[in-house]
Parts: structure tokens; C-alpha cells; sequence
């Protein structure tokens, strides 16, 4: 679904920022702006403010930042086109489509109005079965004797379906009611042609987990037995309300302490979320019968950095180990931590807390294997690394697994490591691993395609200079090198126009056109930043809240372009420069960004060195901004312990930036 641009702008217009997060968060007047505790993190002294004019709200605790529409996203966990909906309604205003029929549009609504009712029939469902446990001694005693305590029951909504095949019958005045089948309650047996159809519960005899989507929905329930029959456990069926690779168990508990924890702990079963959250580790979620999906980790990531997933140290955990890594690979960018526990074969997390504590889990979390340790060790399996056989055999297991990672220093150092253990350079390995792929050249290595420019022609391909016609082979050099030629021809090439999406037939290429041909002298950061953003906008993704708010804060047009761009990438991915182009017409920071890309052929910086020039720009960014809030801080004692936080963050970028010199 594409919402238009014009609309989302109208809608934060009429929003106020301040009264949507003044429903969750008590907000005093400071100066121009409002001051609160932050709800994303917990704090004692308020850094978290919400600025009227700019409609804005940024942390300077943890970094969280946006307008009305991301609040609610990072507030309630919803998807971009949840939250616009959210809050249009609250405006009485109706979310168009873009380059949808009235027929599309009509099938959108009755698919809504379908799931809004399957989901009322699920909730009544789940009042149901927990009416049935307070009324079974049996179920009561089999979770005593789990551990569990009526507390935590409740607050997941544990409940209990009773013996017998027609208990719903006594709920639902319309047993044979399509959505009860449709929502998985109740099964159809379909009989000979001119019999009587059967139908009966899905769920008897079973203790009942109900499944809560992001909005505190219930779309489905897991049951398990009291015993030991089989199927020990029981999953609702894939529905139009409900997906099994798309929803996590106890992710609705988890919101908060996601956010106070700083990571998610990632388990195999309904039990280990309920009794970990008794046991203080109320941060725990659990995929439902099936392996971890791309789905699930993107859901995770928007509510923490990072996630340790927990296995059986089996084999059978490994396994699952294994597909959990392959799914988490193109989100492991250089600001998230992914990681891997593996306790004993004796032990799940539940019975691990309650024979060693607490804190003996606790350490088991903080010394859980890195997503990249992981990584080398799954590749290296098998392979006899004494032989050339055995170490071909592992280049061979290492490029599907390094190809998805982003581009980053997690995957830069990666490819040095495993150089060295197959005993190759990192050159070298990348050159393989290119061989017989696209001509692209590969993200992030130390090498880089050489390009010439002249004054007409860009080549994709090395020309052997003073023969601009003529393709020759493709040369791999050393990236130092390559940007050393790279500098030396453009000092005197002029600029072209070719780049994706400003062709003649591109009417903002036309409008492009008009400026001036001369290279763009940029001297403000902000402007820097921005060029380097519209161009590579995959480097959003790799960038930390705390980067995100810097750059959404910024004055006007800046931090509207930045503000208006977040939310594009978050709906849409990362899109070329020419997608990005095509949804500026008509916005308020339009000027800025014709001003940034007028000359779109000039820039030529790859992909990696982008990602390096970005990140020592925000630390400097970042230190102006550090400094700006310090001396506020200052003027007040009772801020000395935030104040003190922030000098140790100056310290810090301070360090990097100073390794980032020595380095060059």
C-alpha cells in the first residue's frame, strides 16, 4: 500500500506531536519546548523533550527521536502505514491509496473488516479459556507445579480448554458460525456426499498460550497438553489473522522491557517466555513451532539493537541455531548485536534459572557467542583447514553466509578473518568470490572497480586510457590506490548528468537540468550528509538512534528532508536515487535536495567509502550536539549525573574520531 506523500504531510500538520506523546508520557513546559522521562529507556532525570515548533520528539539518553507518526511506531511497535492509520482515525481523516482501483480499494476494506472480526471472535475465545482455567483444579495445579504464578498467568492471559469436543458450542450461539473454522477454533471433518459435516474443537485438554500481535490482539493460541500425549503442543493454523514466520510469542508483554533490558532474549517455547518473565527476564519471546524468519528479526529490531537467540546445545539446537543465523545475516549491520547462547543438552532456560539462579543466566547471556564467531565456526565445520582441499571447501560454505551481511566494518573484518584462515588476502578472497558474479563490484572489500570519467562518458568498465571506446578486462585494485586515481581524474573532469533516474525523459532530471553544471562546493555538514543519504540510502538502515535523532533535529530545510526521508525508507526500503527523486515534487525541502543532486553524475564515491565519510561526519556532528546540550545541563546541579553521562559519550567519540586519524 502507497500512501501519498501530501496526505502524510497534511496529517502531521493537524497533529500536534506534543499532545499525541502527552497521552503516554507526563510532559512539563521547559523554556520552548516540553521535558519528560523517557519512555524508551529508564531514566531519573528527564532528557527526554518534545520540541511544539519543530513537532518533534528526540532522547538524549538513548537517542529515540521522530515526529507524531514515528512515536507511535516506536511507542506501540506499529509498521508505518499502522501508525498513519492510527492516526488519521483520531482526526477523522481517510488514508487514500495511491494507483489503487475502487474495486483494490473495496477488497482492502472488506479484508479489514474480515480480520477486525476474526480477531473479536478470537478475544472472545480467550475469555473464555481463561474463565476454564480458574475453573479447573487440574490445570491450576499442573502450572503450580511449573512454577508459574497466578501473577504471570495473568498477565499473559494463560488460560484452560476443557475435556470434550463441543465446548464452544456453549460460546458461541452459532457453532457452525465459517469464522470459528476460519480462525482455527473449530475443525471441519467434511463428510460423504449428503452427510451431516462434523465439527468439533480444535483445543481439548490443553493449558492455552493465546498469541497476541503487536497491538495486543489475540490471532491465535498454543496449547499444550497436561501430559505426556501427543502432540505435546498445539498451534493455531496459519489464518488470514495469524502467521506463524510473522508473529513471536510474548512480543506484546515484552515492549517495555525490551526497551529497559536493551535486548531481546530469543527461546523455542510458549513455557520458557511465561517462566523466564517470572524469573526476571521478562525481555524473553519465542518463535511459535517454526525456525526464526526475516520477519521475526525485523519485528525485534524495531524494538531493541539487540538480540540474543537461546538454543539446546544439541544437535538439534545447533540446527536451529544455524537457520536462525542465515535469517538474521542482512540485518547485522555495525550498530546491532547478534548473538547465540547454547546451554547444556540437560537444560532448557527455565530449568537452567532454577538449578543455578539468576545470575549464573545472566552471565550466560553477556558471554553468548557473536553473530561473527558464530558465522566462522558454522564454515569452518567439516573442513580440514591443514589441506587446500579443506580450506577451498571453506570459501565455498563462507560466501553465502558473507554475501547478505550489510555493508559495514562487521563485514569488512569478516572477510579479513576468513582470508586467514583459508590463507588468502582479503584482495585476493574478494576477487574469488567475485568470479563468475556480477560485474558489481563487491561491497565493502578492500577492492574496488577502476572507473574513468570524462567530460561525456563514464565507463562501467576499465578503458585503457586514451582509448575511451575500447573495453578491456575489468582490473580489481587496491582501494587506497583506486581512490588516489580516482581524486587525480576528477580534478579535471567535468561533470555529466547520467544517473539513474535523470534521464531525458525524467521530468525532475529536466528541472535538474536547469541548474547550473558546476560542482557543487559543499561546506556545511548537514548539506554532506544529505548528499551522501539520497545517494546511498541503504546506509540509513546502519546508522543508531542516536545518529537518526541528530540528523531529524536539525533545523529546517535539513531536518525536514531527514524526517520526510526516514519515513520513506522505513515504509519502502532502501530505493535508488532516482525512486528517492520522483516523490520530492511538491515537498518543502525540495529546493534542498535539487540543490544536493543537481549534478547527480558527479558523484561517484562508492558505497563503503560513503558509509566512512558519513560516520566521521555524524561524530563530529555528534560532539557539536554534545556540547550544545552540555552547556545547558550546566546550569543546573540537580543535571550533574546526565551530565556526566554525556562528558563519557564526548570522551568516547572524541577516541574514535582520533583512531579514525591515526588510521589514515
Amino acid at each position: 500500500m502507497a500512501i501519498p506523500q501530501s496526505f502524510i504531510q497534511e496529517l502531521l500538520a493537524r497533529a500536534d506531536v506534543v499532545e499525541i506523546v502527552g497521552r503516554y508520557v507526563q510532559l512539563k513546559k521547559g523554556g520552548a519546548n516540553f521535558m519528560g522521562l523517557c519512555p524508551f529507556h529508564g531514566e531519573k532525570s528527564p532528557s527526554f523533550t518534545v520540541s511544539p515548533s519543530k513537532q518533534f520528539y528526540h532522547c538524549f539518553g538513548c537517542g529515540k527521536n521522530g515526529n507524531a507518526i514515528g512515536f507511535l511506531m516506536e511507542h506501540a511497535g506499529m509498521t508505518f502505514i499502522e501508525a498513519v492509520k492510527d492516526l488519521a482515525s483520531q482526526f477523522g481523516m481517510v488514508v487514500p491509496e495511491e494507483d489503487s482501483s475502487p474495486q483494490d480499494q473495496a477488497r482492502a476494506k472488506a479484508q479489514r473488516q474480515k480480520q477486525n472480526t476474526l480477531t473479536s471472535v478470537l478475544e472472545k475465545a480467550c475469555d473464555a479459556y481463561k474463565r476454564g482455567l480458574k475453573e479447573s483444579p487440574r490445570a491450576i495445579e499442573y502450572l503450580k507445579g511449573r512454577g508459574l504464578s497466578g501473577e504471570v498467568a495473568k498477565q499473559f492471559g494463560l488460560g484452560y480448554a476443557p475435556q470434550g469436543w463441543r465446548n464452544l458450542a456453549s460460546i458461541f450461539a452459532a457453532y457452525d458460525d465459517p469464522l470459528l473454522v476460519e480462525s482455527g477454533l473449530v475443525l471441519l471433518h467434511e463428510s460423504e456426499a449428503g452427510a451431516e459435516e462434523k465439527r468439533y474443537d480444535r483445543f481439548r485438554d490443553r493449558v492455552m498460550f493465546p498469541i497476541r500481535n503487536i497491538k495486543g490482539e489475540c490471532v491465535g493460541f498454543g496449547g499444550r497438553v497436561l501430559g505426556d500425549e501427543k502432540p505435546k503442543y498445539l498451534n493455531s493454523p496459519e489464518t488470514p489473522v495469524f502467521s506463524k514466520g510473522r508473529e513471536l510469542y510474548g512480543l506484546f508483554e515484552a515492549r517495555a522491557a525490551l526497551r529497559e533490558y536493551g535486548y531481546a532474549l530469543v527461546t523455542e517455547g510458549y513455557m520458557d517466555v511465561v517462566a523466564l518473565a517470572q524469573l526476571g527476564f521478562p525481555n524473553t519471546v519465542a518463535t511459535l513451532g517454526t525456525a526464526c524468519t526475516h520477519d521475526h528479526i525485523q519485528k525485534l529490531f524495531r524494538f531493541t539493537d539487540s538480540v540474543v537467540f537461546s538454543f539446546d546445545g544439541d544437535a538439534a539446537g545447533r540446527r536451529a541455531a544455524r537457520k536462525a543465523l542465515d535469517a538474521a545475516l542482512p540485518f547485522a549491520t555495525d550498530v546491532r548485536s547478534i548473538k547465540f547462547l547454547f546451554l547444556s543438552a540437560e537444560h532448557d532456560p527455565d530449568s537452567f534459572i532454577r538449578t543455578y539462579g539468576q545470575h549464573a543466566f545472566a552471565d550466560h547471556v553477556l558471554n553468548a557467542v557473536p553473530l561473527s564467531r558464530f558465522l566462522v565456526e558454522s564454515v569452518q565445520q567439516g573442513c580440514d583447514l591443514g589441506t587446500a582441499e579443506g580450506r577451498a571447501r571453506m570459501c565455498s560454505n563462507a560466501k553465502p553466509l558473507w554475501s547478505p551481511l550489510p555493508e559495514g566494518a562487521l563485514k569488512l573484518q569478516l572477510l579479513g578473518e576468513l582470508a586467514h584462515k583459508v590463507q588468502l588476502s582479503s584482495a585476493e578472497l574478494s576477487a574469488l568470490w567475485a568470479t563468475g558474479s556480477s560485474p558489481t563490484p563487491p561491497r565493502g572489500s578492500a577492492l574496488a572497480e577502476v572507473t574513468i570519467t570524462s567530460a561525456n562518458t563514464t565507463a562501467s568498465s576499465t578503458m585503457a586510457p586514451g582509448d575511451m571506446g575500447a573495453r578491456q578486462p575489468r582490473v580489481w585494485l587496491p582501494k587506497d590506490e583506486w581512490l588516489q586515481q580516482a581524486r587525480q581524474r576528477n580534478r579535471g573532469a567535468s561533470r555529466h548528468e547520467a544517473s539513474e533516474g535523470w534521464g531525458a525523459g525524467s521530468a525532475f532530471g529536466a528541472r535538474a537540468r536547469r541548474t547550473p553544471a558546476t560542482v557543487l562546493q559543499l561546506d556545511r555538514r548537514p548539506d554532506i550528509a544529505a548528499r551522501i543519504l539520497l545517494h546511498h540510502s541503504g546506509l540509513w538502515d546502519t546508522l543508531s538512534s542516536e545518529d537518526h535523532g541528530l540528523l531529524c533535529a536539525l533545523p529546517a530545510p535539513h531536518g525536514e528532508l531527514f524526517i520526510w526521508l526516514e519515513g520513506l525508507l522505513h515504509e519502502h526500503g532502501p530505493l535508488s536515487l532516482g525512486a528517492i527523486t520522483e516523490q520530492v515534487p511538491g515537498l518543502a525541502c525540495e529546493d534542498l535536495v535539487l540543490r544536493l543532486v543537481g549534478n547527480a553524475g558527479s558523484y561517484t564515491v562508492p558505497w563503503s567509502d560513503a558509509g566512512l565519510e558519513l560516520r566521521d561526519l555524524l561524530n563530529r556532528m555528534l560532539l557539536d550536539s554534545l556540547d550544545t546540550h552540555m552547556r545547558v545541563l550546566a546550569a543546573d546541579p540537580a543535571n550533574m549525573l546526565q551530565l556526566r553521562q554525556l562528558m563519557d559519550r564526548k570522551k568516547q567519540l572524541q577516541q574514535i574520531l582520533q583512531q579514525s586519524l591515526s588510521a589514515r
